[in-house]
């Protein structure tokens, strides 16, 4: 393909008319004003960078080739990889506190165990769950509530078992110790409860498509 070969085109939405000429520009110029297309469309090399113009009759008669650009002029300056700080600490060294404190944010803290057995009863009764598979319908309503007000209001993601029972053991049927926590699997195996283990201690916390 010769290095003076171009492409002109030219679309047009409103007459449904689309126009491709390729060749030598002084015959793809000479068919464009011919066919009166000189004030619009657009002409670019073949070949080359898609440097694009606006195709115009005069610059179509007087041949002009306009230099193509090569490259943004102001790249900013050099990377230099010197300038990138440092740091190093021991593994496990980080102080998380410290440093959410410094942007201003602050650490979840531990779940009010009182706060949240008053906030608990003066729940009311919910409807027991309908339409799903469950073991205690009633109970598995309670739980939900729990962990509407946990999240929703609290801004927690979890609660550990123990907190559970001492919050809503009497609305979960009396269930405690190992009881509770088998109960509590069986909502996880169902997918209604997420686990996640935390050191010393397992918390549970609501599937989001349960919670709703």
């Amino acid at each position: 393909m010769a290095s003076g070969d171009v492409r002109f085109v030219f679309r047009s939405e409103e007459t449904d008319v689309n126009v491709t000429i390729e060749g030598q520009k002084e015959w793809v110029a000479k068919i464009v004003e011919e066919l009166g297309l000189s004030e619009v469309g657009l002409t670019m090399p073949l070949g080359g960078a898609f440097t694009q113009s606006l195709m115009s009759k005069s610059s179509a008669q007087e041949g002009d080739d306009e230099p193509e650009s090569d490259g943004p002029l102001d790249m900013g300056p050099t990377p230099d990889p010197s300038r990138i700080p440092t740091v190093r600490r021991p593994i496990g060294a980080l102080n998380i506190e410290a440093e959410l404190a410094k942007i201003g944010l602050e650490p979840p803290g531990e779940n009010d165990v009182i706060e949240l057995i008053e906030m608990f009863s003066e729940l009311e009764k919910p409807r027991p769950i309908q339409g799903q598979m469950s073991i205690d319908p009633m109970a598995e309503a309670w739980l939900r509530e729990l962990m509407r007000l946990v999240v929703r209001d609290g801004a927690r993601t979890a609660l550990a078992t123990e907190v559970i029972e001492e919050v809503a053991s009497s609305k979960l049927g009396s269930r405690t110790g190992v009881e509770l926590t088998v109960w509590l699997e069986s909502l996880f195996a169902a997918g209604k409860l997420v686990k996640i283990h935390g050191g010393d201690a397992v918390g549970w916390g609501p599937s989001p498509r349960w919670l709703s």
